[in-house]
């Protein structure tokens, strides 16, 4: 979708020009891989907790670093993807 948003690191992307240069950086460019342990349907919006790893700069981070990533969907398009490292020490 045009007007997509993606929240990342408490960093807004808005739009398709700024989510494709996010993706091609943080995505691609820290060759970032994930392992799915669990996916959510929750009243039409998806939760996806995954491991993930990569070439980025990991100090201070756990191991693994699980995030969660919230979808929301329109029409069968992501109109809005969160992303956020939970905190399970709380």
């Amino acid at each position: 979708m045009e007007d997509a948003l993606v929240n990342d690191q408490l960093r807004d992307y808005s739009g398709k020009p700024a989510i494709r240069e996010w993706v091609k950086r943080d995505i691609i460019g820290e060759r970032l891989t994930m392992n799915v342990t669990k996916v959510i349907n929750h009243y039409g919006n998806f939760i996806v907790t995954a491991n993930v790893d990569g070439n980025f700069d990991k100090r201070g981070l756990p191991d693994p670093l699980v995030l969660a990533f919230y979808f929301t969907t329109q029409s069968d398009l992501i109109v809005q993807l969160i992303i956020l490292r939970n905190r399970f020490d709380i």
